[in-house]
């Protein structure tokens, strides 16, 4: 009979059994579950090479090659301050303070002798061009000892100031304050040009011990005597000072090293220096120090002025 034929194709033409979902020839989209898009079908990872086209395809490398083609830009140049100049560098390296201070009180002890106008300025330029030769040769002595200890104030020290400028700068000084010197006459000349030497020798020897007071007190015992024998063109040889103010003279020398020591007593002590200074500070004390020196200098400076005033410079 035809009729149950017929229910048959009806059952394969229509799925509606419970089997019907495990058909094999069902089509993979009625497999896709609802809500699933083509962008989650490509961000599964079934290809190991998907993701790997486009722009991250080709050399890994090339955008690298390509950042180092671009030139670098050029390093920025530190703007040099105005401090840093050379010539400021040089005035500060050249112990400024007690170069004025020297000239200064030489060119008033000048005056107080009644030397004229004229002398005194030869007089300050002298001493401040001497005093300026030793600053320079003291902080080339010390430059390394200054850069160990860090000390900012020193420009050969700390780099700023080229030693190889520093030492130019001293043969300019040499050069210039020997026929300044000899302008004040032969024998001043000579008696300037000698006190120099013996800072100059100072600062290699006898600084570091008991005796770093001697080179000081030689040096400024001659300024008397550069004094009373000097004049503008005095070629006649002057006269000697009087011994009272050579002593005095002498004795200010110490208190000027007392004074310009002060700063330096922890590195020089931490150098192991056992000089003058540093032993009275040991003792008493830094402030006392000061105290005491600054007493002692007034009381020689009076000594001075009341021996001038008295006898006067010349013997």
């Amino acid at each position: 009979m035809a009729r149950p034929r017929l229910r048959r194709r009806d059952r394969q033409a229509t799925p509606t059994g419970p089997d019907a979902g495990s058909a094999p020839d069902a089509s993979p989209a009625q497999d896709t579950p609802r809500g699933t898009t083509l962008t989650d079908e490509a961000d599964s990872p079934t290809d190991p090479s998907a993701g790997s086209t486009g722009g991250s395809t080709g050399d890994p490398s090339a955008g690298s090659t390509a950042a180092d083609d671009v030139p670098p830009p050029p390093p920025a140049v530190p703007r040099r301050r105005f401090l840093d100049a050379t010539p400021l560098l040089l005035v500060r390296a050249a112990h400024p303070r007690q170069a004025v201070a020297t000239a200064l009180l030489l060119s008033v002890a000048a005056a107080l002798a009644d030397r004229p106008t004229r002398d005194l300025g030869l007089v300050l330029v002298t001493v401040l061009v001497g005093q300026a030769l030793l600053g320079w040769h003291n902080d080339l002595v010390d430059r390394r000892r200054d850069a160990r200890h860090g000390r900012t104030d020193k420009p050969v020290a700390d780099g700023r100031l080229d030693p190889g400028t520093a030492w130019f700068a001293v043969a300019c000084a040499v050069l210039l304050v020997i026929p300044l010197s000899l302008s004040n006459g032969i024998t001043a000349g000579l008696l300037y040009l000698v006190s120099v030497a013996i800072g100059v020798l100072g600062n290699y020897t006898l600084r570091t011990g008991l005796l770093s007071w001697v080179p000081w007190a030689a040096a400024f015992a001659l300024y008397p005597a550069f004094l009373s024998f000097g004049g503008w063109g005095n070629h006649d040889g002057g006269a000697a000072p009087q011994p009272a103010m050579t002593v005095l003279a002498a004795l200010l020398g110490i208190g000027v090293h007392l004074l310009t020591s002060l700063w330096g007593l922890v590195a020089d002590h931490e150098d192991g220096w056992t000089y003058l200074p540093l032993r009275l500070g040991m003792r008493i004390g830094a402030a006392r120090l000061l105290a005491l020196t600054t007493t002692y200098l007034a009381l020689v400076a009076a000594g001075m002025i009341i021996t001038g005033t008295l006898v006067g410079l010349h013997a």
